[in-house]
């Protein structure tokens, strides 16, 4: 089965004077019901990989497994969550924080008091002209959360999401697994976030390797990708 890059995405991209390959890799539809990411990932990646090469995962992929990806109907927004969630700016992102179900979670995430803290100073942020204080003071759990996106995959177009749980952990999990050194990713089309690294590795550097989001984000179905180096 040949490598090939997903549609309107680049498959080689120059970074730092050097030439790199990312290739997505198609999988099974993942689900609550694979509990080791790990082993999704030795099935139907290890067989491609090559010496030097770097393997970075889907975070939502990596949620999925780990029973923090919900249906949207069964999370209960409390009044707080519904109140808060009218004040965030929606942005080409995405819905963020921005209904009920996924400020919910961000609670649940990162405590209450956290969160009101957060939306006052953000909310003076807004009133000065900053942007992103709201986030910043909320943290990385908070940034996390997704919301229920149309274009995604079904069924996950009707879920929302916290993000994966002890990343590092999962990354270096994997990488026992393959053999190579392995990243939790959060990206987009509008940027990346590197959640969880195995070992040794540059963060700035795969996050500028992989900016224009070559997994894709709607019914790709490849929540895993290769980086390799083109000498």
């Amino acid at each position: 089965m040949e490598l090939l890059p997903n549609p309107k995405k680049n498959l080689i991209i120059v970074v730092n004077g050097k030439k790199f390959a990312r290739y997505p890799v198609k999988t099974k539809l993942i689900t609550p019901e694979d509990k080791d990411i790990s082993l999704v990932i030795e099935e139907y990646v290890k067989k491609y990989l090559q010496p030097g090469d770097i393997v970075f995962v889907s975070e939502k992929a990596v949620s999925v497994t780990q029973g923090r990806s919900y249906p949207i109907k069964e999370v209960k927004a409390s009044a707080t969550a519904k109140f808060l969630s009218r004040y965030v700016t929606k942005t080409p992102i995405g819905i963020g924080l921005g209904s009920p179900e996924t400020m919910q979670l961000a609670i649940e995430e990162v405590g209450l008091l956290r969160i009101i803290v957060a939306s006052f100073f953000g909310a003076i942020g807004k009133i000065l002209g900053i942007k992103g204080i709201f986030y910043i003071l909320a943290g990385e759990g908070a940034r996390s959360v997704d919301g229920a996106v149309d274009y995604a995959i079904p069924p996950y177009n009707t879920y929302v999401s916290k993000g994966p749980k002890d990343a590092d952990k999962v990354a270096k999990l994997i990488s026992e697994k393959i053999k190579v050194p392995v990243v939790i990713v959060d990206a987009n089309d509008f940027g990346v976030n590197i959640l969880g690294v195995s070992a040794g590795l540059d963060k700035k550097l795969i996050a500028k390797i992989i900016k224009d989001n070559p997994l894709g984000q709607t019914n790709e179905q490849t929540p895993v990708g290769i980086i390799r180096e083109i000498k």
